[in-house]
């Protein structure tokens, strides 16, 4: 032990050493910063500072990169007293990290003086079994894992992008799924909407996906809405969820889905799919253009024909599905760049994706300036 101690000493006297109330002023400051809890799991589940990020001690080398990908960014570590955060600081800093600091008394202090403290319900063994390898992410994490199973998010459209988005998000642990959808499952379907089976063709849509969704995922809570959304209902569907996803096959459900989430105030995740084309995008109010910015006008329909008209590969559905999931779940854990201003475009016969960028229309009828819009199931609808 004297030569632990010894060591420590040493160590302490090379590195910098923050007191807990520095840290809380930077937390209330809004100070940017990464702050790192460096305990075991059974500890982290005992509570920790808000906003920490999660790294055992013995995986922080290892992460460090990831997690903090400038070595003169503004490290804080913590622990449980101190020591194992001074240590890693000394090699934080061995490692060119430049900027690094210890939390003199760690969490034992921090609770002693009272000061605000996050505390995660806990998982159950199942749970922490079914998402072990969200867990494992330290941009997940425990934190990212309860924020999922907090999580409501409408789907709007289950078909061929609603069926990837909702098994996916069920599967990623998403607390609560609202599906909206008025169709029954039919033959042709089936090609593409993966979420439905031969065994629930002329079932209604929500109940076959209902069926999927249990069997995949028994703990997620589905919300069943059988009816299209329409002008009267729209507003009312997307108020309560904290993400909305536009699966819908129709010009017009897109415009409409559009204005509603816009006036909820709610993120939207868009998706379409055309032959062998898919387009993905993510609309954030006040954060970047809306839909009716990239599309002002509804096409003609003999420029716009549906998929039932003009066909689709079946697999393309999945594709673009896929990256509106990753939409979803970005936006929901807060970390990554969403797709806000950008849209992907996806050549299924070229295995090629294009990024274009997408500005804010002043003009907008939906989110320009002094514009309000007014739910209509079609074209531009708006009062200045």
């Amino acid at each position: 032990m004297s030569r632990y101690r010894d060591l420590l000493a040493e160590v302490k006297v090379s590195i910098r050493e923050v007191s807990e109330d520095d840290v809380r002023r930077r937390l209330s400051d809004g100070r940017r910063f990464h702050l790192l809890d460096l305990r075991e799991a059974e500890e982290w589940q005992g509570g920790h500072l808000p906003g920490a990020v999660h790294v055992p001690r013995g995986l922080l080398e290892a992460r460090i990169e990831a997690l903090v990908p400038d070595p003169a960014a503004e490290v804080v570590l913590y622990c449980a007293r101190g020591n194992r955060s001074a240590l890693a600081a000394r090699s934080l800093g061995e490692l060119g990290y430049a900027n690094v600091l210890s939390m003199r008394g760690g969490w034992e202090r921090w609770t002693e003086l009272g000061f605000e403290a996050e505390r995660p319900a806990p998982m159950s063994g199942e749970q922490r079994e079914r998402y072990r390898r969200h867990l494992l992410l330290p941009e997940v994490g425990e934190a990212g894992q309860a924020k999922l199973l907090g999580a409501r998010v409408l789907l709007v459209g289950l078909g061929g992008l609603g069926s990837p988005v909702a098994l996916y998000l069920a599967a990623a642990g998403v607390g609560a799924l609202g599906l909206v959808d008025g169709d029954v499952v039919d033959l042709s379907n089936l090609q593409r909407q993966v979420l439905h089976s031969t065994r629930t063709l002329g079932m209604r849509k929500v109940d076959s996906a209902e069926l999927a969704l249990g069997s995949l995922n028994p703990g997620v809570s589905i919300v069943k809405v059988p009816e299209r959304l329409t002008a009267a209902n729209a507003l009312a569907l997307v108020t309560g969820w904290d993400v909305v996803v536009d699966g819908g096959d129709s010009f017009p459900t897109r415009y409409l889905v559009n204005d509603a989430a816009l006036l909820a105030g709610k993120p939207l995740v868009h998706g379409s799919v055309y032959r062998f084309e898919g387009q993905a995008s993510t609309f954030v109010p006040g954060r970047g253009p809306c839909y009716r910015c990239l599309y002002p006008e509804m096409p003609p329909s003999d420029f716009a024909p549906s998929c039932a008209e003009a066909g689709v590969l079946g697999v393309l559905p999945g594709v673009v599905g896929l990256l509106m999931a990753n939409e979803v779940l970005k936006l929901v854990l807060g970390v990554g760049e969403p797709l806000v201003g950008r849209l992907l475009v996806f050549d299924a016969l070229r295995t090629e994706f294009r990024t274009l960028r997408a500005h804010r229309d002043p003009a907008c009828p939906s989110c320009g300036d002094g514009a309000r819009p007014v739910l209509s199931q079609g074209g531009p609808a708006c009062t200045r």
